[in-house]
């Protein structure tokens, strides 16, 4: 992929990403449609992967895929009419977002209690201590 083509697509991923948050909040989506919202635009502000992005290309191809997939079915529960709205908002307001660092901190730290949680889990469902 050209260095410009890549650029394109991941602006239109940010834009999607943030238009879906915008989607999230209109009270004429379903509940289903905000669960999977709420899944996708998780999984893409998380910088914890599946697959870990060091890992030459499996580590990028994941979260292409697994973003991509996402917001293709978010968008298919979305009314088509809501999700016009919401994309034209976002291509507006995207260059105004702050980086927001205690977001990144809030959501490292919860993967951390998850993991430690289900490592815990694991320990004592298998009787192993440390």
């Amino acid at each position: 992929m050209k260095r410009k083509a890549w650029k394109e697509w991941t602006n239109t991923l940010k834009e999607n990403t943030y238009a879906l948050y915008l989607v999230s909040r209109d009270p004429r989506v379903s509940p289903a449609a905000k669960i999977v919202i709420g899944a996708v635009v998780a999984y893409a502000l998380s910088p914890i992967d599946l697959i870990p992005d060091f890992i030459p290309i499996i580590g990028y191809l994941d979260d292409l895929l697994i973003l991509s997939l996402g917001i293709w079915i978010a968008i298919r529960l979305v009314p088509q009419d809501v999700w016009r709205e919401c994309r034209e908002s976002a291509r507006q307001r995207i260059s105004e977002l702050p980086e927001n660092r205690w977001a990144a901190v809030a959501i490292v730290t919860i993967w951390i209690l998850a993991l430690l949680g289900l490592t815990l889990w694991i320990v004592s469902f298998t009787n192993n201590t440390w």
